[in-house]
């Protein structure tokens, strides 16, 4: 009894734990989401650096190359899309009535002409059909929120990769521990580097395309559509979902059914040619996750650090599954919040080790 007991205090402790870190953090997310983004910058970009160091640039030098790079594009893209968020922001209100106006028509016409039941109206005021052109503002404003942070994110990238090459010696010299021992830990932050690097990448080119496909259409602001298609292929499964809705509703108050229609297609090409052929090919491996897990991850980070954390959802489990895999008490979480392949693993080492 004494020995339940005991299990059963430690389990509420640490469930006590977990929840003060969680609300801690979510209270301290002005001050962490700026770190959070100079961190994956920082993974990203690592790569170049280590690349310009082999060319014989000094640390200090390939860092300010890199870091140089980022602020220009930081810049410009405050520069351009300031002005295009808050215009966005201010019409919105004409756009959600418009829609809001044209929903109403249509389920009048239901109930009217084809009989549908009456409680289709009040169902259609209960639906808030503008809901997703708010949800990309309020993504817009959050990415112009976190560029107002642009110096102290520049700064905290600079000195995390000027401690990259140094990293491994700290680490023995403090904890004892040899270079083979830090070697899982490497290879994930390489993988997660890796994993980053081509996301950005895809999502570029799906930004570039969706910018594209909205100006030949003829849309208001195709700018803040290529940077929102930008920003929620990071997001995976529903995100380029998410990104494309907005754009259709804006045709359709914009330009109408055809035009809605068109960006429909426009918008389901763009993410089937990236998302479900080149992307694939490139990472050559999925992120080790349970699509359940991914999924749930969306909406916890998004509640913990706002619209940034569902951007970062990916990576920020992958970071929490590999501090579960360190604790040998914590490892059967990690599995089970793990790709089928992970078990798969796990299974088969349980059965060498049994041998």
């Amino acid at each position: 009894m004494t020995d339940l007991g005991n299990r059963k205090g430690s389990a509420a402790v640490t469930a006590a734990a977990v929840i003060v870190v969680i609300y801690g953090m979510q209270m301290a997310k002005v001050l962490l989401v700026p770190f959070l983004i100079a961190s994956f910058l920082a993974l990203i970009t690592v790569r170049p650096m280590l690349w310009l160091q082999q060319k014989r640039v000094p640390s200090f030098l390939a860092a300010l190359i890199i870091v140089s790079a980022i602020m220009l594009l930081l810049a410009i893209l405050g520069i351009i899309l300031g002005s295009s968020i808050a215009d966005f922001t201010a019409a919105l209100p004409v756009y959600q009535a418009r829609l809001e106006v044209m929903v109403a028509g249509v389920i009048d016409f239901m109930v009217e002409h084809l009989n549908v039941d009456e409680s289709m109206e009040s169902l259609g005021d209960m639906i808030d059909v503008g809901w997703a052109m708010g949800f990309a503002a309020t993504i817009l404003n959050s990415l112009k929120a976190v560029l107002t942070n642009t110096f102290l994110i520049i700064f905290t990238m600079i000195f995390m990769l000027l401690e990259v090459s140094s990293v491994a010696t700290k680490v023995e010299a403090a904890f004892g521990r040899s270079a083979e021992s830090l070697q899982r830990p490497r290879a994930f932050l390489q993988n997660l580097g890796r994993y980053l690097g081509i996301k950005t990448i895809v999502s570029i080119a799906t930004g570039v395309c969706a910018g594209i496909l909205t100006s030949m259409i003829g849309l208001d602001f195709p700018l803040l559509w290529a940077m929102l298609a930008f920003l929620l292929n990071y997001v995976p499964t529903i995100g380029s979902i998410i990104a494309a809705v907005p754009a259709v509703l804006l045709a359709l108050v914009q330009l109408g059914p055809g035009a809605a229609g068109a960006t429909a297609i426009g918008f389901a090409g763009i993410n089937i040619a990236f998302g479900n052929f080149l992307e694939p090919r490139l990472l050559g491996y999925g992120v080790g996750i349970s699509p359940l897990v991914v999924f749930v991850g969306l909406f916890f980070w998004g509640w913990v650090f706002g619209p940034v954390g569902m951007l970062l959802s990916v990576p920020l489990t992958m970071t929490l599954k590999l501090a579960l895999e360190s604790d040998a008490g914590t490892r059967w979480i990690a599995i089970l919040i793990g790709s089928e392949r992970d078990a798969v693993y796990a299974l088969k080492k349980r059965a060498t080790e049994q041998d």
